[in-house]
């Protein structure tokens, strides 16, 4: 009993040992780069939109890498919100856009995001448009 009870401490101490250099690890890994887009916003708020009038912002990014970016898909949250957006590659230093447009149907205050994927990152970036419908 006393020599399981042994083992069992052990491995305790054991699990905090890797758990400890786990957290060491990640607190010691570098930076990423900086971003190699810009955008010039990533959230926009209507305000107050009248009903079935359907609203668009353009949301504009910056391409600061050295090599062409292309915007592979652009999606809405819901099928309230469409998205448009660059078609050809963006080459470093130059614009795209993003274009949202709701579709105002529903009253109320509401709160959707744009999905945006390019070639310049794995993650997906989220643009959000708000505001409420009103009569």
């Amino acid at each position: 009993m006393k020599n399981l009870l042994i083992v069992f401490i052990l491995s305790l101490g054991c699990a905090f040992g890797v758990q400890a250099q786990s957290a060491l690890s990640l607190a010691t890994t570098p930076t990423p780069k900086a971003e190699s887009l810009s955008w010039n916003a990533t959230s926009h708020n209507f305000g107050d939109i009248q009903h079935q009038q359907p609203k668009t912002v353009s949301f504009t990014f910056t391409n600061n890498s050295d090599k062409p970016v292309v915007i592979t898909e652009a999606k809405g949250s819901c099928g309230c919100t469409v998205a448009s957006y660059t078609q050809d590659p963006i080459a470093p230093n130059e614009n795209g856009t993003v274009k949202a447009t709701y579709n105002a149907a529903k009253l109320g205050t509401f709160s959707k995001t744009v999905a945006v994927k390019t070639t310049a990152s794995e993650e997906w970036q989220q643009l959000k448009i708000t505001g409420i419908v009103v009569e």
